[in-house]
């Protein structure tokens, strides 16, 4: 072995060991553990697996996160801010108070659910206990607070008024129950002629142009 080679197999493990302690250790438990979320489910994710795949030793959670569920809460936590933030870029696309950015919203609801399928059955599949964690709380109330001002915008109004609440809760149902239609293969075996644009359009035209009360 030459000297070389001596030295880079003596310092490679120090090395590994110093970038774990200097990075973000807590965040790439988060990533190995969201990684493991998408490819088996929240129902087989392990600690041992997610420290494996992270590349650290199994007490290094334990510096960070009480136990497995807050493993799984950091990762759901993590999906719905990334959701926000995409709703936020795609309705700043569109004029405000347009239609198209109600259409947008919906659009990137049934489309963060195929892309993070897991993720998303993750963050519903805590909703027994979600109201003890604040930051979960105030994250679902950023998004919900979101949609209700631009169903406001929409009416050319500032203000959020019961029919806003209304029709965003209405918007709300529709692609959340369109998402898991699609995540379980539903849709795909329906005899129907489907487009996911255009039924968006149409839900978000419906909703928008009633009066916000029962027929």
């Amino acid at each position: 072995m030459s000297e070389t080679s001596w030295i880079m197999e003596k310092t490679s493990e120090p090395q590994k060991r110093a970038q774990y302690h200097h990075g973000d250790l807590k965040q790439q438990l988060i990533e190995a553990t969201r990684e493991l979320v998408e490819e088996k489910g929240p129902d087989h994710f392990s600690v041992s697996e997610a420290c494996r795949r992270a590349g650290v030793s199994t007490a290094a959670p334990y510096k960070h996160f009480k136990d497995k569920s807050e493993m799984l809460r950091a990762v759901a936590l993590g999906g719905m801010e990334r959701k926000r933030h995409q709703m936020i870029a795609a309705v700043a696309a569109f004029e405000p108070g347009s239609i198209e950015r109600i259409i947008a919203l919906g659009r990137v609801y049934v489309g963060f659910a195929t892309t993070e399928p897991g993720v998303f059955r993750l963050m519903f599949g805590l909703s027994e206990d979600h109201d003890e964690y604040e930051d979960l709380v105030k994250s679902g109330d950023a998004m919900s607070c979101m949609v209700q001002q631009e169903v406001a915008l929409h009416r050319n109004s500032e203000a959020i008024e019961a029919v806003d609440i209304r029709r965003a809760f209405l918007l709300w149902s529709f692609v959340h129950g369109l998402s898991f239609l699609l995540l379980d293969g539903k849709v795909s075996k329906m005899d129907l002629d489907f487009d996911l644009e255009s039924v968006l359009a149409e839900i978000a035209h419906r909703v928008m142009q009633g009066d916000g009360t029962p027929a």
